[in-house]
């Protein structure tokens, strides 16, 4: 008869792959042993966990719940587990890391790669997405943030900052001149990116104030990186993050525009789940990343 825990272990497989075939492969169960586990889990709790169709599996509402309990006693079995074999213990296990999409790839993969050849023991499943994800809903470790936390219930470390920024290339700013205020913007070809992780409000600071200023852009896309790319082949101005153009800056493809009148840098930070006890591999993970991120000139 399954035990607790396996009952838990199988439920969060068939919730995290919305299937029971799935889970089955996942778990190196058979599909009806699966199906049986979520009946017995259903059974002992009163309640109904999935609902169910020829198409999909989907958690109810009180599986939503159920799910972020499980979770968090299923962390804390491993984390107690890993405790008790020491706290020097060598790093091993599987973590889970996400972060914007541009950043993870350019920032946090070196030290990923980095880690993953320290520590042989280890695997690593990384999720770059450009919007905020839930750490402890979406079963991650670690995350990055760019931007303020309204999250307090994250453990977070401060690893250097970035500004949002303004930028063309000095082909489009010789053609049409370089403005000097941001209500001279509706004069100019503006690119602007629909990403999940930029508010479409342009806004800035003059005198003190903060000024909402409304943009007719002329192209839309659905990526930072093609904004980007627009901005550098001539087309217009287009407003980024500055560790996304550090390179192009640095290669004299793009320019910074109005920098007067920008909004404080963002903070970036290292953020993990709360846990009672301390994870030796997500632990040594950040000490690394934060380590390599602080180093780097590129947001410090």
């Amino acid at each position: 008869m399954l035990d607790q825990i396996q009952l838990m272990s199988t439920f969060i497989a068939v919730a995290e792959e919305q299937g029971f075939a799935a889970a089955s492969r996942r778990l190196n169960m058979s599909p009806p042993s699966v199906t049986r586990a979520i009946s017995m889990l259903e059974q002992r709790l009163g309640v109904k966990l999935f609902n169910r169709t020829t198409r999909y599996v989907r958690v109810t509402d009180a599986g939503v719940r159920y799910l972020e309990d499980v979770r968090r006693i299923l962390n804390d079995i491993t984390l107690a587990n890993e405790a008790a074999r020491g706290i020097n213990a060598t790093p091993q296990g599987s973590i889970s890391v996400t972060a914007p999409v541009l950043f993870g790839e350019q920032f946090v993969l070196p030290s990923v790669v980095e880690y993953l050849n320290t520590f042989p023991k280890t695997d690593v499943k990384t999720v770059f997405l450009d919007r905020i994800v839930n750490l402890l809903e979406e079963g991650y470790d670690v995350g990055v943030r760019i931007g303020q936390l309204p999250d307090s219930s994250m453990r977070a470390k401060k690893v250097g900052s970035v500004r949002l920024a303004l930028v063309a290339a000095p082909s489009y700013l010789e053609k049409n001149g370089i403005p000097q205020h941001f209500s001279q913007l509706g004069d100019h070809s503006i690119i602007e990116s629909q990403s999940g992780n930029l508010n479409p409000e342009w806004t800035f600071v003059d005198k003190g104030r903060i000024v909402h200023q409304r943009i007719n852009s002329r192209l839309k896309v659905t990526s930072n990186q093609s904004a980007i790319n627009a901005a550098i082949a001539g087309f217009g101005i287009a407003r980024v993050i500055s560790y996304q153009v550090a390179e192009s800056l640095a290669k004299g493809e793009l320019k910074f525009l109005l920098s007067n009148f920008e909004k404080a840098p963002l903070p970036i930070n290292i953020v993990h789940r709360e846990d009672r006890l301390s994870s030796a591999k997500v632990r040594s993970f950040i000490d690394l990343l934060a380590k390599n991120l602080l180093a780097d000139s590129a947001i410090n």
